[in-house]
């Protein structure tokens, strides 16, 4: 089986520290825009669209990166929308068949992490509930900032060690939000 090209590997490099931006008013309009970008790239192959991450919560800090989480029937069937997320401007940068058909499409001007996975995958349903419960809850908003901040300020091999190590934190914020 050939090796995947150097774009689809997994591992962003930062070899530092971990850019948090203050929270801005203009991410839900920048999302907005994207949004219109891929319903005209996929038209009614999308099945869910939504603004996630970080910079779909009011006030919290983030990477300057608009997350988007998108679900589409079969994401195996790349056939169906690769071509036109890519003519579009969005890059497959990750294929992860092995968790929830997961595929990473990245974006650039402005920088946007396209999450794209199956019609009623529970990572969808996770990641609405963290959203929405940060959104509702300013306790655990602020303990999620704090985690992210002192986190972001410690040196990383990639972007993915930072992840991982909120973990705990994450964790600990899911339970509530699926009480």
């Amino acid at each position: 089986m050939p090796t995947e090209p150097e774009y689809l590997q997994p591992q962003h490099r930062v070899d530092g520290t971990v850019l948090l931006a203050d929270a801005d008013p203009r991410w839900p309009q920048v999302y907005d825009e994207v949004a219109a970008r891929i319903r005209g790239a996929l038209g009614d192959k999308v099945r869910l669209l939504e603004h996630a991450g970080s910079t779909s919560v009011p006030g919290l800090a983030a990477k300057p990166i608009i997350d988007v989480l998108l679900a589409v029937d079969d994401p195996s069937d790349e056939a169906t929308y690769v071509d036109a997320l890519q003519a579009a401007g969005f890059r497959l940068h990750l294929r992860e068949p092995d968790w929830h058909e997961h595929r990473l499409f990245k974006g650039v001007d402005p920088a946007v992490n396209l999450h794209v996975f199956g019609v009623g995958s529970g990572e969808i349903t996770r990641m609405q509930r963290f959203r929405d419960h940060l959104r509702r809850d300013p306790d655990d908003r602020a303990l999620y900032e704090q985690a992210k901040r002192e986190l972001a300020a410690q040196s990383w091999g990639t972007v993915q060690d930072y992840a991982d190590a909120k973990t705990d934190v994450v964790t600990a914020i899911m339970a509530r939000a699926m009480a």
